[in-house]
């Protein structure tokens, strides 16, 4: 028999995972490691964990929308969200309760049914406006204790993923996407 590897989440997490219809992300911190890296010439570069893209990209294909609220602005960001077919990018933007308001209004989706993942202080008024507000192990503490859930990934790991598993789980889709894997012969 095998030991669960998975994540274990807490019911209520997975009761209000269940009723998502957008993830809303911010970027450093939390899709990459935070820390800022530049050349000597000045330019930007970005670790991007590509184990967040495949989850992002399985999330949308089972009808979950995703954004990404960002308080930089970065050429190497727009690249990657185009990449991954995200076209809800907001960047630039501090005010990242007011974006999301604007995001939610937008798109027609009520804040009981946004996920944010962040993890620092201008995180904190999405992550308590939106209906799952999550953060990760790494993040700042007082976000940590303000969070409906903190992942056990660390940003820039995989946090991101992780994510996507728990509202894929919580929709009971996490099997059927991750069956083409385990079974690819079939």
């Amino acid at each position: 028999m095998k030991s669960s590897l998975r994540p274990t989440w807490p019911e209520a997490v997975i009761e209000k995972a269940a009723t998502i219809r957008l993830l809303a992300l911010d970027v450093d911190g939390i899709m990459t490691d935070g820390k800022l890296y530049f050349t000597a010439s000045g330019d930007e570069m970005k670790g991007f964990n590509i184990l967040d893209g495949l989850g992002m990209k399985q999330a949308m294909a089972a009808g979950i929308q995703v954004a990404v609220i960002t308080g930089r602005r970065s050429p190497l960001t727009e690249k990657r969200m185009s990449d991954l077919g995200i076209d809800n990018l907001i960047q630039g933007r501090e005010d990242k309760k007011v974006a999301l308001d604007e995001l939610s209004d937008t798109l027609g989706i009520e804040a009981a049914a946004i996920a944010y993942l962040g993890d620092d202080l201008p995180d904190l008024p999405a992550i308590l406006h939106a209906g799952l507000g999550v953060t990760v192990p790494n993040g700042h503490w007082a976000v940590r204790e303000s969070a409906d859930f903190c992942l056990q990934t660390a940003g820039g790991q995989g946090a991101v993923r992780e994510l996507c598993d728990l509202l894929l789980f919580a929709r009971d889709q996490l099997e059927e996407t991750l069956a083409p894997y385990r079974e690819p012969d079939a």
